[in-house]
């Protein structure tokens, strides 16, 4: 179960997130081994998308696709951190989330596609 967060979301024109507590600080390299296991306490819940009212399904693959994609590994110091702390705000990102689409890839030399169930729209 999800603990107790400090998230606010913050109206000025458009919405913004305000992570008042960081989770993943101090540390020189993120422990992406602690982040996945905190976003695994998400698995199963489902949010909705407040703009189109389309619920929204937390898969059990969004804590792997989120710590080992290939974009995050290219992420290094405050990047890092921000995408680190960016996943105890997951419900309220989804929330204020608007203009929702979907993208295939547009690389062709990709080997192998990691599957895209980790959130799921419903």
């Amino acid at each position: 179960m999800i603990g107790k967060r400090n998230v606010d979301i913050v109206e000025d024109g458009s919405n913004l997130v305000l992570i008042n507590d960081i989770v993943f600080k101090g540390k020189r390299n993120v422990d992406w081994d602690e982040v996945k296991a905190y976003l695994e306490q998400y698995i199963g819940t489902c949010y909705e998308i407040e703009e189109t009212s389309e619920k929204i399904y937390i898969g059990n693959k969004l804590p792997d696709e989120y710590t080992g994609s290939e974009s995050r590994k290219l992420l290094k110091g405050a990047n890092a951190k921000a995408k680190a702390n960016a996943a105890t705000a997951i419900p309220e990102l989804i929330q204020i989330a608007n203009n929702p689409s979907f993208q295939k890839t547009k690389r062709k030399n990709i080997t192998r596609m990691p599957s895209l169930d980790g959130i799921d729209m419903m």
